[in-house]
């Protein structure tokens, strides 16, 4: 019965992070899919439009 108490822990675990991946891969998307993405361009064009320092590196 060893064997038992030893495989419940990582099967519990591998059902809840399925049970996981499932709820965010349906989440993806639906009805709210335009304004999450109209946000992320919003942050994008804002970061993109911001003043940059003299001493950033990156070109």
């Amino acid at each position: 019965m060893d064997y038992v108490s030893a495989l419940v822990p990582p099967v519990v675990m591998a059902v809840f992070f399925i049970g996981l991946i499932r709820v965010i891969v349906k989440t993806q998307g639906g009805a709210n899919k335009a304004k999450e993405d109209a946000a992320v361009d919003a942050a994008l064009a804002h970061a993109e439009s911001a003043p940059r320092k003299s001493g950033d590196a990156d070109a």
